[in-house]
């Protein structure tokens, strides 16, 4: 019985000579890197034959990777090379999927997250719109009229040039195609990302209406079929244009405003809820005499608006004059939220329940938390149940905190709890600019500021030792 399983293990084993150095492990390890990989197609050369199979690549980076199909964890020694390094080898030998997951960022938690990279194209390195993939957390960053693209490893992965001088909004509608428009120049367009071409445009135009002409393109969202898109003219008509993502056709034309006021400019967020089948629409302005904006809730679908609120205005019994100064929406709870110009303070409505005056306004208890009063163009941001605040330069976030013994069915929205703490701390952000534009993507959060270079990264700080050491 000894003998044949000593036989057994002699048989499981398998030699390798990486770049004239020996390795020996097992069949069961090799194939772990699964089925259609190389080093599976290795470990199933003849178990009788002893000599090793001769790789002519790097050893030293081939033992990280057999750490990592040991252990689904990179070692310290990974730290001696660059990403690029380890990417092209664990593409070289098919373990790209064990690889990426060891080294994707843990779940994204804004209390533990911590800036990790500053991401800076080559040329034109001040960010004009970027927009981050949903699952895996790679970003295309519009600098100029370029794109520049870098995967989930945040390595780079092209960069392609348009026909505009500056984009302004942009949207990644499907895996290689973005959707791009200017505030200086007509239309949305479609550039392909992995052939550098723009497959399609589309004009906003009206045959009975001359002055529908050069209409610029200010915020971008989509749906599985659909890509909608906020048009303003010269002389300030404005409306929200769905285009077929199928044929890049204009369907129908939504909530055109003649934009001679802060209640009908042209919207500068727009969201798809799919939910709902609702298109979240705002724009916020401010001037002498503090904030104005609005919140509109079209329905695509009949073309009709559900719902809307105007601040300083409707809706405003409680705080009347502390108006927002930005909205954002949590797709996943179909909840809005507000940062107001003049408290600071933070509001949720529940989008299932909207009324005159849907606000609830976040409590926080910790007195030396408490807000002092409004900041400058405060950003705000919602994410994976998680809600973002810029504040001046610096960074805060509102987690929501479950509660076990509850009964999510039942939950009251008007008791939700949620729990505040600061991201980044002043003084570590003193020489930064204002906080302009917020995104999450796959467990990253992206943040563009005001005159500085790059497009900051941040991830959850409780990183596990393999990411570390990247």
């Amino acid at each position: 019985m000894e003998e044949l399983n000593s036989h057994s293990q002699r048989q499981d084993r398998i030699k390798l000579n990486v770049g004239g150095k020996l390795f020996e492990t097992t069949i069961s390890t090799l194939l772990s890197a699964g089925p259609d990989s190389l080093l599976a197609a290795l470990s199933a050369r003849e178990r009788d034959n002893e000599n090793p199979v001769f790789i002519d690549r790097d050893p030293e980076i081939f033992s990280v990777l057999l750490y990592l199909l040991r252990t689904s964890h990179l070692p310290s020694t990974a730290r001696r090379f660059s990403k690029q390094e380890l990417t092209e080898e664990a593409l070289y030998y098919g373990v790209e999927s064990q690889f990426k997951a060891a080294i994707l960022p843990p779940p994204l938690s804004g209390i533990d997250a911590s800036l990790i990279e500053t991401i800076r194209p080559a040329s034109d390195g001040f960010p004009t719109a970027f927009t981050a993939g949903a699952g895996d957390g790679s970003v295309w960053i519009a600098h100029g009229g370029q794109i520049s693209g870098y995967d989930w490893n945040l390595l780079h992965a092209g960069t392609i040039r348009t026909h505009l001088d500056s984009i302004t909004s942009i949207r990644r509608v499907w895996p290689e195609v973005a959707a791009v428009g200017s505030d200086t120049a007509a239309g949305l367009h479609l550039y392909d990302f992995s052939s550098g071409r723009r497959i399609g445009s589309a004009q906003w135009t009206d045959s009975s209406d001359p002055r529908i002409y050069k209409a610029r393109v200010l915020s971008i969202t989509d749906s599985s079929t659909s890509v909608f898109a906020s048009f303003d003219c010269a002389h300030k008509e404005n409306c929200i244009l769905q285009i077929d993502k199928s044929t890049l056709k204009i369907t129908s034309e939504i909530g055109r405003l003649p934009g001679n006021s802060t209640k009908t400019v042209v919207p500068k967020k727009l969201a798809y809820l799919p939910e709902s089948g609702i298109i979240f629409s705002s724009a916020v302005s401010s001037g002498a005499f503090g904030y104005s904006g609005f919140i509109r809730l079209w329905d695509p679908r009949t073309g009709e608006m559900v719902w809307e609120t105007n601040e300083p205005g409707s809706g405003r019994s409680s705080r009347f004059g502390d108006s927002f100064a930005d909205v954002d929406v949590e797709v996943e709870e179909s909840t809005m939220f507000k940062v107001c110009s003049k408290s600071g303070d933070v509001g949720m409505a529940d989008l299932r329940n909207l009324k005159d005056d849907p606000w609830i306004y976040l409590d926080e208890k910790n007195p030396s938390l408490r807000n002092t009063g409004g900041e400058e163009n405060n950003v705000i941001h919602c994410y994976r149940k998680q809600v973002f605040v810029s504040r001046e330069t610096g960074l805060e976030v509102w987690s929501h905190v479950e509660h076990i013994e509850e009964d999510v069915e039942s939950r009251d929205f008007e008791k939700r709890c949620y729990r505040r703490n600061y991201v980044d701390k002043v003084e570590h952000c003193r020489e930064k600019g204002m906080i302009r534009r917020m995104e999450g993507g796959g467990d990253r959060l992206f943040v563009s500021r005001e005159g500085v270079e790059g497009l900051e990264v941040w991830e959850s700080s409780d990183l596990s030792g393999a990411v570390s050491f990247l």
